[in-house]
């Protein structure tokens, strides 16, 4: 990598929720974002949960996102690659993001290197053990019966139903009980079945040295080796953090616009 470039790396952002107004301003914020990075960045990473539902019809997409649709088209066409790690609430993205957007769409694990470190790249849903609950209705959800029938819904229902879905397990995020959660998972993440599956996988490929995830919506570097971290990159609802490596260190920032 060039070497005032830098990768930069977000998740989690959940457009659609709690309502459209609310939605647009989280929105404007993150395409504020866009244009603060694009002058240096030489790859962004979007890791997951970019919309809190979507579906692609035959002949149709979802409704609204249009100022940030057109901010990611921008960027692809001045040369910077984005690549966007569909997570657990966009797994029925499919060809139009690449297609019209330009972005480089991935479902399962990746690794890369970049200027001799190697980083593990996933959503992080599924992965690890336990969960077994989540784990099965990722496999409903997946098979390729379900989004044929799911897709003879007329859209208004359609995207009615998914939102209404998603959106009972995000609002959950928002209760006393999930920031418990949180605090217990961020105070003992040396135990999470993620940090688990980072150790596992370590023992097979002790060459990794940066294993980012989204998913739990929790901003943390944890290191699990002289050499590894297990990093979280926090959301785009509360936490407004992202990722960023310079070629030689990789650090959890805050955008604030003001």
């Amino acid at each position: 990598m060039e070497a005032h470039k830098k990768i930069y790396f977000a998740s989690d952002f959940h457009f659609g929720i709690p309502d459209p107004e609310k939605s647009k301003i989280r929105e404007a914020r993150l395409i504020r974002w866009l244009e603060f990075i694009k002058s240096d960045a030489e790859e962004i990473y979007l890791m997951g949960d970019l919309f809190d539902f979507w579906f692609e019809y035959k002949t149709v997409v979802p409704k609204g996102y249009v100022r940030l649709l057109g901010k990611l088209a921008e960027l692809t066409d001045a040369g910077i690659p984005i690549h966007f790690f569909r997570g657990n609430h966009d797994m029925w993205a499919f060809d139009y993001l690449e297609k019209e957007i330009g972005m480089k769409l991935y479902r399962k694990p990746v690794i890369r290197d970049f200027n001799g470190k190697r980083f593990f790249l996933s959503h992080g849903d599924g992965l690890g053990p336990g969960d077994t609950g989540y784990k099965f209705i990722k496999y409903v959800f997946e098979r390729k019966i379900n989004r044929f029938l799911f897709n003879w819904l007329h859209p208004d229902i359609g995207m009615r139903v998914g939102l209404f879905w998603s959106g009972r397990s995000r609002y959950a995020n928002q209760t006393p009980e999930a920031k418990e959660k949180e605090n217990k998972l961020i105070n003992n993440i040396d135990n999470s079945r993620l940090a688990v599956f980072c150790r596992e996988t370590l023992q097979k490929d002790p060459s990794i040295n940066y294993f980012i995830f989204g998913h739990w919506h929790i901003s943390k570097i944890h290191q699990i080796a002289p050499e590894s971290y297990y990093v979280h990159l926090g959301d785009w609802i509360k936490h407004f953090s992202y990722g960023v490596f310079d070629g030689e260190k990789f650090e959890l920032r805050i955008f604030s616009p003001e």
